[in-house]
């Protein structure tokens, strides 16, 4: 979406612009999907009708370029869902690094505690032997 906002932002027509976001998404679905929206919208449907016909896309993503469209500030609104998804790959990443944490500690409390143990045993065996 990102991608789409600013070229369209740019005053690149809005199917061309498709075309460039079909080979920039690096996914075969939304590949096809917006494939398929350029052709929907190059014969005259809407951005948000092409982009319901393909349900490859979240229902808030189609409301946000339903109200740009009709607010006739598209890549705005682009721009937004571009930033709430930004934020929301921040937050999952934020979530599991804290969650990686403990486990790293564990490991590595288990690996040194078994090098201490692996130091010091040959020495508590040899006091034992005299």
């Amino acid at each position: 979406t990102r991608t789409l906002a600013t070229m369209f932002a740019a005053g690149v027509p809005l199917v061309e612009a498709l075309g460039s976001v079909a080979g920039a998404s690096g996914n075969y679905v939304y590949y096809v999907a917006t494939k398929k929206i350029q052709a929907e919208v190059s014969t005259g449907s809407s951005l948000t009708s092409s982009m319901q016909g393909t349900e490859v896309f979240p229902s808030m993503v189609i409301q946000m370029a339903m109200i740009g469209e009709e607010a006739g500030s598209l890549d705005a609104m682009l721009g937004k869902v571009a930033d709430f998804f930004e934020q929301e790959v921040d937050d999952t990443v934020e979530a599991l690094s804290s969650l990686m944490e403990p486990m790293i500690m564990v490991v590595l409390g288990t690996l040194i505690g078994g090098m201490v143990i692996a130091m010091y045993l040959p020495i508590f065996k040899l006091g034992s032997a005299v």
